[in-house]
């Protein structure tokens, strides 16, 4: 999958591929990390290749929050339904760690969009899940573009 969407981040004219990887970066499980290391791979400076997989990620996760938001103000009397052994041990982390903790640690787990979802879904603020979560995307998308970066410029020392 990663070398498809790096294949198609090439195939965009030079001006628009930074719109591949902002489209990247917007898919789970590749986010603003993969979505980073991908525009650098691809050719990308590495502040337009993370900026762009971060507002990827961002407006991504950003509809999952909004559209769980409205839902569960819509569904709060389903409570008495069990929670799934998923949802028990992802809600059994939020409420040990809460929305900073689950926000950056939960990317190496699952995606942001759903981890913000659920989190919204146990009733933490929407704006504490949307500012946590855009710091992780952020601090995660700069991580990996670094170390994409350093992997680049460590492959073209060796040629």
């Amino acid at each position: 999958m990663y070398e498809n969407l790096q294949s198609f981040t090439e195939s965009l004219p030079p001006l628009l591929q930074w719109v591949g990887v902002m489209l990247a970066g917007a898919i789970p499980f590749v986010e603003s990390y993969a979505g980073s290391a991908l525009g650098i791979l691809a050719g990308l400076s590495p502040v337009v290749a993370v900026l762009a997989a971060v507002v990827g990620n961002v407006i991504s996760m950003l509809v999952f929050v909004l559209t769980t938001s409205r839902v569960r103000t819509a569904a709060v009397s389903r409570r008495g339904k069990p929670d799934s052994p998923r949802r028990a041990k992802l809600r059994e982390r939020f409420d040990r760690f809460g929305v900073p903790g689950v926000s950056l640690l939960g990317q190496t787990v699952l995606p942001s969009q759903i981890t913000a979802a659920a989190m919204v879904s146990f009733g933490a603020s929407r704006n504490a899940v949307i500012g946590w979560q855009i710091v992780s995307i952020i601090l995660w998308g700069v991580v990996f573009g670094v170390l994409a970066t350093l992997g680049v410029d460590l492959l073209a020392a060796e040629r």
